[in-house]
């Protein structure tokens, strides 16, 4: 478990993160909030492969749905998003002492 300063910066990373799939929802004409809280339950109970479905409206298992993307997508995305929010934290901490 994280604490401190450590706790607040991954608190604010998986919010961040979370916006995918509220604005896949969004996008698909689907309530965001009850799509996510429903992919959050089957994410909490096991169901690691559940997403949401924009076809069928619902949360479907991806993984029976034949919808893959390389991991490597995913985690390059992430990581380029990471930097990103690290280089304008950077900026902002130069101006600041300025």
């Amino acid at each position: 478990a994280q604490t401190g300063f450590q706790a607040v910066c991954f608190q604010a990373f998986a919010d961040a993160v979370e916006v995918i799939p509220t604005t896949l929802a969004e996008n698909s004409g689907l309530s965001p909030i009850s799509i996510v809280t429903e992919l959050r339950n089957r994410h909490a109970n096991g169901e690691q492969t559940a997403g949401i479905n924009v076809r069928k409206g619902a949360i479907s298992d991806m993984k029976r749905e034949n919808v893959i993307q390389p991991l490597l997508v995913s985690t390059s995305a992430i990581e380029l998003a990471t930097e990103t929010v690290r280089m304008l934290m950077k900026i902002d901490d130069i101006l600041a002492a300025r």
